[in-house]
């Protein structure tokens, strides 16, 4: 199975998961955006940050052609003068280069040159960081070089400072956050959701051991997920159902089967008397189609029922009683018929009654099926193997497995009801071996069953 699918419910699971994280995320940092925006509006954030003027001077301060230290004008800036009438401030550089803006007050301005080597201050009357300073210096970066600026502390946070400040955070707290909830929820969903599904698993597993031989199987329920409980329990119900129509079906087969012989051995025996002649051999044919039908039927309910009585099985004993039975049948149908044992014994574990039912279906089919000319053969291997050929016009290769099929027929409307191989087809799994189509002599149908092994001990003796 690859090990991605779309209609996989564990990916399915996972990217819905990892989707679902990162738009919680991504929809919080909106959140918190809006809410910064939303107090700097109303002032909340404005009134007591102290560096507004620095960051507004930095983004504006420049040089002109000839060296000077100018002020490009910004929005911020001009905000920045709009919100505060008595703004004022001075910024120098290392070479002398200096500009200012508004009233200075006194003390600051007798003090700006002694602070070169103040890298950053608060300049004010209280003490500790608990009184707002009057005054902030600090040297900073602009792209007129490096500048000290001082000014009064005392401004609003602008939109820029906001997304400059929530900007680092986004790209080292929150992006690594959404990657390692995805790559958590990759490794830990498909090992939640394979934990979870486990008694689906051993449900499905038991739902491919179901066989219409196998009555009575039903899935398990332990461990399954609540939300397909109700499924597998509405599949063991049609299990229930099915199971309890296949029963009365083979009951009403095997009610049938026992119901026709009286009157099809007292149709037998009436045909029987009939003057000799080829209306006779046609109606001792039908009768003897009908008799095999019935013992076909008879013979599926008992397998299905008591399963095979095993005990060791001439196989060339087998063949001689179903040739010397059959043989008059073929005689009148217009056939020769010819028997062939390598060995004199050919022993197995089997059911006798079995084999013999399946042997006389593959004959029976032959006389059937033969042509109504030429020779059957019946042949018995030291390799423990029994077939029967004709000469015939065969099989077609396409239909080779189709045979063994229940109620398949070569020809519509040909004779027999399909079911004398299905029931050698049977017989034989039962055995440990199968039933299957040989070449043969000649071009006609050569049938073959094979078992698992002969008694090696039994054979060498013979």
């Amino acid at each position: 199975m690859n090990w991605w699918h779309p209609r996989s419910l564990k990916w399915q699971l996972v990217v819905r998961l990892a989707v679902m994280q990162a738009a919680m995320l991504g929809l919080l940092g909106v959140l918190v955006l809006v809410v910064l925006g939303a107090m700097w509006r109303s002032g909340v954030l404005g009134d007591d940050y102290e560096g507004t003027a620095i960051d507004v001077l930095t983004e504006a301060v420049g040089r002109n052609a000839d060296g000077e230290l100018v002020l490009r004008p910004t929005s911020d800036l001009a905000r920045l003068r709009s919100e505060n009438a008595d703004l004022w401030f001075i910024v120098r550089d290392g070479q002398g280069h200096r500009l200012s803006e508004g009233i200075v007050p006194a003390d600051l301005a007798q003090i700006a040159n002694a602070l070169d080597q103040i890298g950053e201050a608060r300049l004010g009357q209280g003490r500790g960081e608990a009184v707002p300073p009057a005054a902030i210096v600090r040297w900073v970066d602009t792209a007129a070089g490096k500048v000290q600026m001082l000014t009064a502390a005392k401004g609003r946070v602008s939109v820029r400072k906001v997304i400059a400040t929530a900007q680092p955070l986004f790209l080292n707290v929150v992006l690594p956050i959404i990657g390692l909830m995805t790559l958590a929820t990759l490794l830990v969903t498909p090992f939640v959701v394979r934990r979870a599904m486990a008694g689906l698993g051993r449900a499905a597993d038991e739902a491919k051991r179901i066989d219409i031989d196998r009555s009575g199987v039903r899935l398990t329920m332990d461990d399954v997920p609540i939300e397909v409980v109700s499924l597998v329990r509405a599949v063991n119900d049609a299990l229930g159902r099915l199971d309890k129509g296949y029963e009365g079906h083979k009951r009403f087969l095997a009610d049938a089967a026992h119901e026709l012989r009286t009157p099809i051995a007292i149709l037998t025996a009436r045909v029987s008397s009939l003057p000799p002649g080829p209306e006779k051999i046609r109606l001792l044919e039908d009768t003897t189609r009908l008799t095999v039908l019935t013992g076909q039927l008879l013979d599926l309910q008992r397998i299905d029922q008591q399963g095979l009585q095993s005990a060791p099985v001439d196989l060339v004993g087998v063949a001689e009683r179903v040739v010397l039975d059959l043989a008059p049948l073929a005689f009148a149908a217009g056939y020769e018929m010819t028997f062939e044992a390598e060995i004199e014994h050919v022993m197995v574990d089997g059911d006798q009654t079995a084999l013999d039912r399946a042997l006389t279906n593959l004959v029976q089919n032959a006389i059937d099926h033969g042509g109504r000319g030429g020779t059957i053969t019946v042949r018995v291997a030291r390799a423990g193997w029994i077939e029967v050929c004709d000469e015939g016009n065969g099989i077609p290769s396409t239909d080779h497995h189709q045979v063994f099929e229940p109620f398949y027929r070569l020809r519509q409307g040909g004779r027999g009801a399909g079911l004398g191989l299905d029931l050698v087809q049977k017989i034989m799994r039962l055995h440990g071996g199968h039933a299957e189509i040989v070449v043969g002599p000649s071009k006609g149908a050569c049938l073959r069953m094979v078992f698992p092994w002969a008694d090696a001990a039994l054979n060498a003796g013979t």
